[in-house]
């Protein structure tokens, strides 16, 4: 079974211990580190499409004849159905794919009641694995609320969105910066996880939050190792919130934007004066592009 987006290292081997049962193993994961390898990644009875956003690389598969499967092994839910999809596309006897769930999700199940998050989390990325992190956070016992991904939707992420959606998630694909931050502001959450200027926004208003790219996707997801691996990570940052009640309580009334700081008169913001300036700089940087030309 080749593997379609990028991963965390441990996650491919742990996808093959996945498919041992069914008779199967993990294939090249694509992107390939060297071109050669694409022709090992087509000699596949299925592709999991990990990451559901590789359209062009989906078109080339299905154009060779290879069935191609969505979501991903995540949680108990998510890996039972993605277990079932696979061994229906690999044409694998049910009594198989049925004796490895069996043998799954009892652990996977055992690996997120081991380690329960509590709290409301929104969750935006560029990842394209915004939905799958979701996913898993909301069968630890987390209520998100709202996720955001910079990716399109395919059909190939309609599971994850069913899922998510059934189970009072809104999804929103493509994603602004400006979408992103108004959920911060519609959900009030107890977590923000995203990008750089979505996890500033939170922390200026003394929420928690976590950076989507390196503390989020830098680690496994899939499988039994996957389960319980974000909940050392977000239960630390959710007991956070009493540092940044005290930061706000020893800021408060310093001001923000043009008022920030200690003052003995407080200075007035003049947006008048900057639209004025403003004007002026354009004008003299369009009279530079004429004498130019």
């Amino acid at each position: 079974v080749t593997l379609l987006g990028e991963m965390f290292p441990a996650d491919p081997p742990g996808i093959g211990l996945l498919l041992e049962p069914l008779g199967l193993a993990a294939g090249p994961v694509v992107p390939t580190r060297e071109w050669r390898e694409l022709y090992s990644a087509l000699d596949c009875a299925a592709v999991a499409a990990i990451h559901p956003f590789y359209t062009a690389s989906v078109r080339e598969f299905e154009a060779a004849g290879r069935s191609v499967v969505g979501s991903a092994p995540v949680g108990a839910d998510g890996t039972a159905a993605w277990l079932d999809a696979i061994g229906q596309a690999c044409g694998i006897a049910q009594d198989k794919v049925d004796a490895a769930k069996n043998r799954f999700i009892p652990a996977i199940r055992g690996a997120l009641a081991a380690k329960p998050i509590a709290g409301r989390i929104t969750v935006s990325g560029y990842e394209g694995s915004e939905l799958l992190v979701a996913r898993l956070l909301i069968e630890s016992g987390a209520e998100v609320p709202y996720v955001g991904t910079a990716c399109p939707r395919t059909a190939w992420s309609d599971p994850d969105r069913d899922w998510l959606e059934a189970h009072g998630c809104r999804v929103h694909y493509r994603a602004s910066l400006e979408q992103d931050i108004a959920a911060v502001e519609e959900y009030g959450p107890d977590l923000a996880i995203g990008t750089t200027p979505v996890v500033q926004h939170a922390k200026q208003k003394a929420i928690p939050a976590l950076y989507f790219t390196n503390l989020i996707s830098a680690r496994p997801l899939m499988g039994p190792a996957g389960a319980g691996s974000l909940a050392m990570v977000i239960n630390a940052a959710l007991a956070n919130q009493h540092r940044f009640d005290r930061m706000k309580a020893f800021f408060e009334g310093v001001g923000t934007g043009p008022s920030a700081g200690v003052w003995e008169n407080t200075p007035v913001d003049r947006p008048e004066f900057k639209a004025k300036y403003a004007a002026k700089r354009i004008a003299a940087a369009k009279a530079e592009e004429h004498i130019g030309t």
